[in-house]
């Protein structure tokens, strides 16, 4: 197998890019992080942070980091009430301007996440990828990505798995100036994002389920 003409990027120089990058991020941006958590902290309450499990390179497991946008009310039985319920109207500004993002920056600097690449999934989909879509996992998830700047959360999964799949296959420093480029002008414009009723698309293993259940 001949040896991707990307290869010296990919192997050496993204991570090196990704360190410097994700901490002159965190210097500069440290005051609107600071601001950002102690307003959830005082119309969310704590815990500030939202961790969760997810799979990383290679489909190892690394706990994620965002600002919490959801509350934790409760019915009358002691269970979440949906996330629809949950989701504050502060919550909903978080996540249309991407600012609950923020803390992925720290993942980034571990070594967890790039800059770009996929978006880490959750890790009950894994069973439902296909052969081909298993190798998004063969680059680090991306606080950004292909996908998220060709429709974000509003494309189906298969378009969506297959341009994360493309990303994979094509990685270079050329492309991922371009999407960061491109993810900066939609951040700005808040294009692409579909907060809570508005994000209609199913979960990848209720739609696949579905499917294959209509399949036999």
């Amino acid at each position: 197998m001949k040896p991707s003409k990307h290869g010296i990027y990919r192997r050496f120089v993204k991570r090196t890019m990704d360190f410097m990058l994700s901490l002159l991020a965190i210097l500069i941006l440290s005051p609107i992080l600071l601001i950002v958590a102690v307003l959830v902290r005082v119309k969310l309450g704590s815990p500030v942070l939202f961790k969760q499990k997810r799979p990383g390179l290679n489909e190892n497991i690394f706990m994620m980091y965002k600002f919490r946008t959801m509350t934790d009310e409760r019915d009358e039985n002691g269970e979440l009430l949906p996330d629809s319920l949950r989701l504050t109207r502060f919550g909903r500004l978080l996540r249309s301007t991407s600012l609950d993002e923020l803390p992925e920056l720290f993942n980034i600097l571990k070594g967890d996440m790039s800059i770009v690449g996929p978006r880490p999934l959750l890790i009950r989909y894994l069973p439902y990828y296909t052969e081909q879509e298993k190798q998004r996992h063969s680059v680090r998830p991306g606080l950004t990505g292909l996908s998220q700047v060709n429709g974000r959360n509003l494309l189906e999964w298969n378009k969506r798995l297959c341009l994360d799949v493309q990303y994979s296959q094509s990685v270079s420093f050329l492309q991922d100036i371009h999407i960061i480029s491109l993810t900066i002008k939609r951040v700005v414009q808040r294009r692409d994002i579909a907060v809570g009723s508005q994000h209609v698309l199913k979960s990848l293993d209720v739609e696949r389920s579905v499917s294959d259940h209509g399949d036999n």
